[in-house]
């Protein structure tokens, strides 16, 4: 398997868990939060969502200036609904990451608009992985303070 698959089949399982966590939430929990300085459930989840579009711009080495989502003051629905209007986002960020050669991968250096710090691709891409995989930690945290049935995501 080459860096590129690794790296898509490492985005693909990590998505796939955190939908079933996501999934897990009945839709009287979506507004519970920590405490008032937290996301709340479903905030997360949007949270988590919305970032490929913002990955996406950052990978292709765009202008995160003037940068708007969007999600935009867009109402919270649903899990189901927060899913669907994001897969065209997830798509079009797996495929540029699909785009990228394995020299690319290498030596590509990318900037973190947040910190300035400078990345190999293949190691931002890895970071972006495990942004996600920080909010499935933590919203297996929330179930758990909400004290509902945690899903079963260690297949």
């Amino acid at each position: 398997m080459t860096q590129k698959e690794l790296i898509l089949l490492n985005f693909t399982e990590i998505r796939r868990k955190s939908i079933k966590l996501w999934r897990g939430l009945p839709e009287s929990h979506y507004h519970w939060k920590p405490d008032d300085h937290s996301m709340s459930a479903i905030e997360m989840i949007r949270h988590v969502l919305e970032s490929d579009y913002g990955w996406n711009i950052i990978i292709q080495q765009g202008d995160m200036t003037h940068y708007s989502t969007p999600w935009k003051n867009r109402p919270f629905l649903s899990v189901d609904d927060e899913l669907s209007f994001a897969e065209p986002y997830r798509n079009i960020f797996l495929h540029s990451v699909g785009q990228f050669s394995e020299n690319e991968l290498s030596e590509v250096t990318i900037t973190h608009p947040g910190n300035g710090q400078l990345k190999p691709l293949r190691q931002y891409l890895l970071r972006i992985g495990y942004h996600e995989s920080v909010h499935a930690g933590q919203f297996l945290s929330y179930l758990r303070a909400m004290n509902l049935e945690r899903p079963d995501i260690w297949d």
